[in-house]
């Protein structure tokens, strides 16, 4: 049985390029440690030149559109080619955040109230503020790493959030006030919880990726209950996106302890530092560890296929 080997995806198109660089080439580094590996720079909405079926199984970190939404995802199950993640149908549905909701309260999982619109027609001012009040979060519908997020809390700053809006799909969603919470989930079982605490109060993209701009405390201080009812969300948000292999999924408890899912990210941020690694290490997986354990159901089928076809 021939083993294959690990192609890591990084880079890409979206707004997260370097995220994804960066995270690209620690996965690499770390996947090389267990099995043959190969680092391809994607530079346009297609499969890299190279790839495979016969040879490699995709370990894809590529963020944001194309990348997470399922277009790689659907190129990659046209030629065949095995991957680590989340399939197709999963990466589009825990893209849009509206349809990731939508299909985890179903579950019973609590969820913001919120208002999606399109660029094109933006909401009245008054009729947000009578379904949602005035203190709001203003994001993208389909957009990772907090692009394009803004915190409003005055009829005059949601008018001025709406009115630097012309294309895509956003929403105005209440906002919770509370503590950020994130639970990495390994093959359906969630890790551990990891408390976010930006020094700015606001978890967005330069809180994300300043050195020293948010604390993190792996694990979140909650005691046995609380950390099982959060371990539980993560798990049931999961299985209701139909989500495979791994995911990371981020929740506001807010000062009523009360338990909100924000989003799921089926490629988040992988470098050592990264909240899915932060996760795994409370339950004693660093990370190079952690990302063998993520590839290897997609080594499991690539096998798995390469056997069926030799019957």
């Amino acid at each position: 049985m021939k083993n294959p080997v690990i192609a890591v995806l990084a880079g890409g198109t979206s707004a997260e390029r370097e995220v994804s660089l960066g995270s690209g080439l620690a996965c690499a580094v770390a996947l090389a440690r267990s099995f043959p590996t190969r680092l391809f720079d994607v530079t346009a909405n297609a499969l890299p030149a190279g790839l495979d079926a016969s040879q490699h199984v995709v370990f894809s970190t590529l963020h944001g559109t194309f990348g997470e939404d399922g277009g790689m995802q659907r190129l990659l199950d046209a030629a065949h080619i095995h991957y680590a993640g989340c399939d197709a149908a999963s990466s589009a549905l825990t893209m849009d955040k509206t349809r990731t909701k939508d299909a985890a309260a179903a579950r019973g999982v609590r969820v913001p109230k919120a208002l999606l619109f399109a660029g094109t027609n933006r909401p009245a001012v008054e009729s947000v503020v009578a379904q949602l009040g005035t203190n709001l979060v203003v994001k993208p519908n389909a957009e990772g790493s907090s692009v394009g997020l803004s915190l409003v809390s005055s009829r005059d700053q949601l008018a001025a959030a709406l009115a630097k809006i012309t294309v895509g799909t956003w929403l105005v969603e209440q906002r919770i006030v509370g503590r950020e919470l994130s639970v990495g989930v390994l093959d359906g079982k969630a890790m551990g919880v990891v408390e976010i605490r930006p020094k700015s109060g606001v978890y967005d993209y330069a809180s994300k990726y300043t050195a020293g701009a948010t604390e993190y405390f792996a694990p979140a201080p909650l005691d046995a209950g609380e950390t099982s009812a959060v371990r539980h969300a993560a798990e049931t948000a999961y299985a209701a996106c139909g989500c495979r292999d791994y995911a990371r999924v981020d929740f506001m408890r807010s000062a009523q302890n009360e338990l909100y899912l924000l989003e799921i990210n089926t490629l988040p941020g992988m470098k050592e530092t990264s909240l899915l690694p932060k996760s795994a290490g409370c339950v004693g997986l660093d990370f190079t560890a952690l990302v063998k354990e993520m590839v290897t159901p997609a080594l499991r089928r690539f096998h798995a296929a390469d056997v069926s076809s030799e019957t």
